[in-house]
């Protein structure tokens, strides 16, 4: 992170601010927009059709899965553009980070319409898809999670210019970008990547890559974001408040867990609950280190696999990688 430039800072809410580009303030931003229109892509670019055949010879397990993971995805895209546009959009002065939230914010839709494309597309039980995220225990608890916090920017008055006020910003940006983005949609994908990793589904698979790298995008803006806002403002970063996000983390965890016990009650081929888990908590461990604290579990990831299906996934220098996967019309299909 370099010294922030002089003037109102990130935070603020006068419409009349951030409406000139340049000179940018924040480079990292600008450079994350230019890097997400490269990135641009639409669903139907993947013949989801030619993967039918494999989802017929899957197991009720395996469809199980895949539909319980179409279940979780699919609205909480929605809801995640609502963290964005009450809880983030708003308290924000640049306009290079306007621009990027406004691209972030449309391919959040995008992948909710790649997740109908796959419900479209494969036969699965949409309407036990669509009320499982209302229905099943652990699914619910981590939507109440997330809303709890979006409730605090979009019902309430928030006065960013006050500690509590810039407190509750950074909070709803871990419940929303570091747990459910972060953390919970990792854990996911890389449930969704394992049935490439055994020869099915390679198309859903070349769909979810594409949804990572946007997703890897938002992670490292929204960490920016998060260590911009501290760095501009050091009275936020008490020893007290760094705990609770510890804590937050920490329970994002502990819910996510029992989410994968839904997910895989019995295991499929190669894969069971307890392996997700380590998993999660091996990402847990990397975001806590991106905002400055301490590994909590200190495992090692068990799927080390995902390094060579997503370089994102295990990014050495985190705010240093580029990601230079793939542009617009100069992808292997």
């Amino acid at each position: 992170m370099t010294t922030p430039s002089p003037g109102p800072g990130i935070l603020g809410t006068g419409i009349q601010e951030g409406l000139l580009l340049k000179p940018v303030t924040y480079p990292w931003a600008m450079e994350l927009y230019d890097q997400a229109v490269a990135n641009t892509w639409f669903p139907n670019e993947i013949q989801l059709g030619e993967d039918l055949g494999d989802f017929g010879r899957m197991t009720d397990d395996e469809r199980h899965a895949l539909t319980f993971l179409m279940s979780y995805f699919n609205p909480n895209e929605l809801l995640v553009n609502k963290a964005l546009a009450f809880g983030v959009y708003p308290y924000v002065n640049a306009a290079e980070c306007h621009l990027y939230l406004a691209k972030q914010m449309w391919e959040e839709a995008n992948h909710c319409m790649a997740f109908e494309y796959v419900l479209e597309t494969f036969p699965v039980d949409r309407e036990r898809a669509y009320e499982s995220h209302v229905r099943v225990p652990s699914m619910v608890a981590k939507e109440e999670f997330e809303v709890r916090y979006i409730r605090r920017m979009t019902e309430q008055t928030l006065d960013i210019t006050t500690l509590e006020g810039k407190q509750d910003f950074v909070r709803n940006l871990v419940a929303y970008n570091v747990v459910l983005e972060g953390i919970w949609f990792y854990s996911g994908f890389m449930v969704a990547l394992s049935f490439r990793q055994r020869n099915l589904l390679r198309n859903f698979g070349s769909l979810i890559d594409w949804i990572v790298r946007d997703e890897s995008l938002h992670l490292k803006f929204g960490i920016n974001l998060i260590l911009t806002v501290l760095e501009e403002n050091p009275e936020v970063a008490t020893d007290a408040f760094a705990e609770e996000i510890r804590q937050m983390i920490l329970d994002g965890v502990t819910m996510e867990e029992q989410y994968n016990r839904d997910l895989l009650p019995t295991g499929i081929l190669g894969l069971n609950a307890d392996y997700i888990n380590q998993y999660v908590q091996y990402l847990a461990d990397r975001r806590l280190e991106e905002l400055g604290l301490e590994p909590h579990y200190r495992v090692d990831n068990p799927a080390k696999w995902m390094a060579a299906a997503n370089d994102t996934l295990e990014l050495v220098n985190f705010f240093e990688a580029t990601n230079t996967s793939y542009e617009v019309n100069a992808r292997a299909h």
